[in-house]
C-alpha cells in the first residue's frame, strides 16, 4: 500500500529524506505548472519552483494536516508567487527611481562642467591679479592662506574676490543681453 502524502509530509518533516524525495517526485510536475500559470514565464516558473522546493523541508515543519497536503503545498506555491511579485515590484520601483536620481545626477554634472568651462574661460579675462586671487579662493583656501602665498594682506585678498566677481557679473549680464 502506498503512504499518503499527508503522512510523508509528516514524516518528511522530521528529516526523513526518503519521505521528502517521494513527496517531490508525486508532485514537483504539479508545482511547476501551478507556478508557470502564475507566473506566465518558464523561466520564472522554473526558478520559483526551485526556490519551493529549496524551502520545502524548512516549510513542512509547518504543516499540520489539517488539510489535504496539495491544498497546504499549492498554497505554498501561491504566497511564494506573490512574493516573488511584490519582491519585483518593490526592485522595479526603485529601481525606476535610480534611473531618476541618475537623469538629475547627469543633468547637474553637465551643467556643473558647463558652468565650470564659463568660469575658465570668464577668468581669462580678469586682470592677473584678480585670476591668480580667484584661482587659489576657488581651490578652497581661506583668505589667509591666499594672502600668504600672494604676500597680501588678507583684507588685499577679499577686495581681489570682490572686484572678480563684479568683472565675473558685468561679463556675464553682457554675454546674456547679447
Amino acid at each position: 500500500m502506498e503512504a499518503s502524502d499527508e503522512s510523508l509530509a509528516k514524516a518528511a518533516a522530521v528529516g526523513d529524506g526518503d519521505a521528502f524525495s517521494t513527496l517531490l517526485q508525486r508532485h514537483y510536475d504539479g508545482v511547476f505548472r501551478l507556478a508557470f500559470r502564475l507566473t506566465g514565464s518558464r523561466s520564472d516558473a522554473e526558478d520559483l519552483t526551485q526556490d519551493i522546493c529549496a524551502a520545502l523541508p524548512a516549510k513542512l515543519q509547518g504543516f499540520q494536516g489539517a488539510a489535504r497536503f496539495t491544498t497546504w503545498l499549492w498554497r505554498v506555491v501561491v504566497n511564494a508567487a506573490h512574493d516573488r511579485r511584490r519582491r519585483r515590484a518593490t526592485h522595479v520601483k526603485y529601481a525606476e527611481g535610480w534611473g531618476d536620481w541618475e537623469v538629475d545626477r547627469r543633468a547637474a554634472d553637465a551643467e556643473t562642467a558647463e558652468a565650470l568651462d564659463w568660469l575658465t574661460q570668464a577668468m581669462r579675462a580678469l586682470p592677473e591679479d584678480l585670476r591668480d586671487t580667484l584661482a587659489l579662493v576657488l581651490d578652497d583656501m581661506s583668505h589667509a592662506e591666499a594672502a600668504e602665498i600672494m604676500e597680501v594682506s588678507p583684507g588685499t585678498i577679499s577686495w581681489r574676490v570682490s572686484e572678480a566677481k563684479k568683472h565675473l557679473r558685468a561679463l556675464r549680464e553682457s554675454e546674456e543681453r547679447s
